[in-house]
């Protein structure tokens, strides 16, 4: 496909009248009318007007991409004209604009346009092509123009992928740009920074968030390796990945018209570190990674996407039974009074989407947005199968290299076929297939082993519950927010869904040690530490009765040997402690801000002061006096 399969000579106009954006927009309108490619123009120009009122799309140096994503779209399309004596567009630069393309695109559809769509915006970057078109005598020359220039095009593209794999060094900037639609200013800003650090020397790679899906993405490496981090965006993107970088965060349209101002802000040092709220900070690691890490990586995408709904939910059903009435009916217990039940349904609902969240997110790790709905799917019929969390991961993996396959097999159909893949070949076959393999291959199996799990766990006598929340403690200490730490975590999210609340009890006591026992040593052994770390106290107990235990990760990358073993032995002392007590939780986060739904609080408050008086002392033993300055 090529952009003059878009743009059609009958919704073309070199020699355009308008006095007013109004106008031009009218105007453009009807030509892409002309092309049959709207059910009701009317409603697609209310699409144009409520782009418009996001950001203007008179992106500056005279031109104009108004575009529109609607479901009165028929078929992708392009419109185009030239205002030789310039509108008045509210362009961002505040010159009129004389060069002008609106862009059709259908609520649902393939990508391959979106790509060609991309590919004008990054060529209507060059000024000599830009005042080719404006100067255009015919609609024919117009077309030729823009022919030619996609050919060269193409072929720069090919020469920067070759160069980009053959890159074996530092980029000394990274960058990220994205827009609300992702059609246009995603691509020119990801040119106009490409250009830009060309002309200056500087390394650089764009990362692209369009409609089609990341293209060029970063790795943690390049991460990393650079120097500074550019986010031109007008909506979300990945940021925990930036975590403690210099980043530049302005809207798309910086990206476009202050591309070297940006870079020199960059290689200033006066961008702000980038400090991250998100507890789970998924690192993307680059393609040579192993398979234990790949796997990993894409569990950990599901699970952070997973924890709101667990968190959000779990406390509401812990607060449902903390206000509700025993008395009433014990077998109702929960929903008994008004206040419990609302409580109860909404944290219910809650947990509801979380198998279907973490399944389907894991898809998506694996196989971008086509395995968004297949994994959701499986992770619904895990849920109502019997399979449960063991179910809902072996679905989510399933379903992402079950849609990789697809895509290869659907690679030899006709291209005639493609705008199809995304909206009916995919989703059909990878549903019918998921569901199959849910019922007759996954369910079957999976729901025994977690049955037998279940049962293993409630048939424990105290001394093997002690024994398991000793280890379960110290995994949380292990590793401090890593791998160890989030396999005990989950492990005691997805027992509380089975009714096992007292092993989410000792979960939350181990992670909530470590900083604890930082925050007693460095108050009660400060010539073990410095003024810097000694000034960290409170933080650290606020930290520890919060249930963060990333807290003591400073502590523990300085000097691991001596920080490790003691909250670990703390951890393992709380955990165990907490099993012994016959403490139980039903809230899978809060620390001691969730004590009232705890039972027996006073044992888990006990536990939890041993623990971290245990980690305090061995800290106090293993760390030697440092020398005063």
């Amino acid at each position: 496909m090529k952009i003059t399969d878009l743009l059609k000579c009958v919704s073309v106009d070199v020699n355009a009248a308008a006095k007013s954006k109004d106008e031009a927009i009218n105007h453009l309108v009807d030509l892409m009318d002309k092309q049959g490619n709207l059910k009701d123009k009317e409603v697609y120009k209310q699409g144009i007007y409520a782009r418009e009122e996001l950001s203007t799309t008179g992106i500056g140096e005279g031109i104009a991409i108004p575009h529109a994503q609607s479901e009165t779209v028929v078929a992708p399309g392009l419109a185009a004209m030239v205002v030789k004596d310039g509108v008045d567009y509210q362009s961002l630069d505040g010159n009129p604009a004389q060069l002008f393309f609106m862009i059709a695109v259908p609520k649902s559809s393939g990508n391959e346009h979106l790509q060609i769509l991309a590919m004008l915006s990054q060529m209507l970057m060059d000024n000599d092509f830009k005042e080719a078109l404006v100067n255009a005598k015919s609609k024919e020359t117009f077309m030729r123009i823009i022919d030619e220039k996609e050919a060269s095009q193409k072929e720069k593209e090919t020469q920067k992928e070759v160069a980009q794999k053959s890159f074996s060094g530092s980029y000394q900037i990274v960058a990220v740009t994205a827009c609300p639609t992702g059609i246009a200013h995603t691509y020119m800003a990801a040119e106009a920074l490409e250009e830009k650090a060309k002309e200056m020397n500087v390394t650089i790679k764009v990362e692209t968030n369009g409609s089609g899906g990341t293209k060029n993405a970063l790795t943690a490496k390049e991460i990393s390796e650079c120097q500074a981090v550019i986010v031109a965006a007008d909506k979300n993107v990945e940021m925990a990945r930036f975590a403690g970088k210099p980043v530049i965060q302005v809207k798309v349209a910086d990206g476009i018209n202050k591309a070297t101002d940006l870079i020199k802000q960059a290689l200033s040092d006066d961008a702000p570190i980038y400090q991250s709220d998100n507890t789970v900070n998924l690192k993307i690691e680059d393609s040579n990674e192993g398979v234990g890490r790949t796997i990993y990586k894409h569990l950990m995408n599901g699970v952070s996407h997973m924890l709101p709904f667990v968190i959000g939910g779990g406390i509401l059903i812990a607060l449902a039974f903390l206000f509700d009435d025993y008395t009433i009916d014990p077998k109702n217990f929960g929903s008994n009074t008004e206040l419990a039940a609302f409580l109860k349904n909404a944290g219910d609902t809650a947990f509801g989407f979380m198998l279907p969240i973490l399944s389907g997110f894991i898809a998506m790790s694996i196989a971008d947005r086509p395995g968004l709905a297949v994994g959701f799917v499986g992770g619904a019929l895990a849920s109502g199968g019997g399979s449960g969390f063991l179910g809902a991961l072996a679905a989510g993996f399933a379903a992402g290299y079950l849609l990789i396959g697809l895509r290869k097999l659907f690679d030899y159909l006709p291209d005639a076929f493609e705008g199809l893949k995304p909206v009916l070949l995919y989703p059909f076959f990878g549903i019918l297939i998921m569901a199959l393999g849910m019922v007759f291959i996954i369910n079957p199996p999976v729901a025994a082993v977690n049955n037998g799990i279940t049962n293993i766990l409630n048939s424990m006598g105290g001394s093997s519950k002690v024994l398991l929340g000793l280890v379960l403690g110290g995994m949380m200490a292990a590793d401090m927010g890593g791998p160890i730490n989030k396999a005990a975590y989950v492990f005691g999210t997805a027992s509380i869904t089975s009714g096992n609340y007292d092993i989410m009890a000792a979960v939350m006591i181990g992670g909530m040690v470590p900083p604890l026992a930082i925050a007693l040593a460095t108050l009660f052994f400060k010539n073990r530490f410095t003024k810097k770390e000694q000034s960290t106290t409170v933080t650290n107990f606020i930290m520890g009765f919060s249930f963060i235990t990333e807290g003591a990760i400073p502590f523990a990358a300085s000097d691991p040997l001596h920080i490790l073993p003691a909250c670990i032995a703390g951890s393992a002392v709380a955990g165990a402690l907490s099993m012994a007590f016959g403490c139980t939780l039903m809230a899978p986060h809060g620390g001691i801000f969730v004590i009232g739904v705890i039972s027996n609080p006073l044992g888990y408050f006990i536990a939890l002061s041993i623990g971290a008086i245990v980690g305090m002392i061995l800290l106090g033993l293993l760390k030697k006096p440092i020398a005063s300055k």
